[in-house]
């Protein structure tokens, strides 16, 4: 389409007349907005389409990513700021925020997808031009679609059963009771040990137990903290206890866990 210079200046001068005359309010520019979309035949995403890409995430859908770059580079995306780095930023964060929370309502645990949502963020934060946040919010958006897919695919626990897990969870830090879950869920403990382990087939300290290994495997492969810091973190009683508990459930030490999964990771990166 040709630029019409003089079109543009008296557009220009009508919107300052207009908004001059209501005050310069809120309710005048948004007045304005509708009217000037309406003239140039433009419209923003109906609210289905916009939330079309997340509720496929949500549901773990391997075509939420291609939805959702639809979304995001259609021309009827809004623009934030004249700025294009800055644009591409607010769109992100209005985009992740979104999805944390589409991520939350489908089951994920709600500290994991806060706690994803702060890290994609502060990386955003860090980008510098336009293609490069963009980049990001295609990883961003792939992670959290994957690992939905993979809750749609997991054990379904009634939702007594998921909130004590979530417990648990936001938990391995310190002493776990089933008494204490039970008071938390405002639950007859009885009931909640019964119903636990017939959904997990475990009974809550046995839960807790094979929990807490998971969480020391990933602090073994991802962090350098020591045999002891781990015991401390995951309030197993004792470095000694943890050692024997973990050889228990894997057949190995901590130290011999940590040396394998090192060992295979310098091979898949030399492939």
């Amino acid at each position: 389409m040709r630029e019409n210079p003089d079109a543009d200046s008296r557009r220009r001068e009508a919107r300052a007349e207009y908004l001059k005359a209501h005050g310069g309010s809120i309710a005048a520019q948004v007045s304005w907005e509708i009217y000037e979309n309406r003239e140039n035949g433009t419209r923003h995403h109906s609210y289905e389409e916009e939330m079309k890409p997340y509720r496929m995430m949500q549901k773990g859908d391997a075509g939420a990513l291609e939805a959702s770059q639809k979304l995001l580079l259609s021309p009827l995306m809004g623009k934030l700021s004249a700025d294009p780095v800055r644009d591409a930023k607010y769109t992100f964060l209005a985009g992740i925020t979104l999805t944390t929370r589409f991520a939350i309502e489908g089951g994920m645990d709600s500290e994991q997808a806060y706690i994803l949502s702060d890290l994609y963020i502060r990386r955003m934060d860090q980008c510098l031009d336009r293609n490069s946040v963009f980049s990001l919010f295609w990883e961003m958006f792939s992670y959290f679609t994957n690992q939905m897919r993979h809750l749609q695919t997991s054990p379904q626990y009634s939702l007594h059963v998921h909130n004590c897990i979530a417990y648990i969870d936001r938990n391995l830090h310190q002493e776990l009771r089933l008494t204490d879950a039970a008071q938390e869920l405002k639950l007859n403990r009885s009931y909640l040990s019964e119903l636990f382990k017939k959904e997990t087939g475990l009974p809550f300290s046995e839960f807790v137990r094979k929990r807490r290994i998971e969480s020391a495997k990933s602090l073994l492969r991802d962090t350098d903290l020591s045999a002891s810091e781990i015991a401390e973190t995951l309030a197993f009683s004792s470095q000694s206890y943890f050692i024997r508990i973990f050889k228990a459930e894997t057949g190995m030490t901590p130290g011999a866990y940590r040396n394998y999964h090192y060992s295979e990771s310098l091979k898949a990166a030399e492939r």
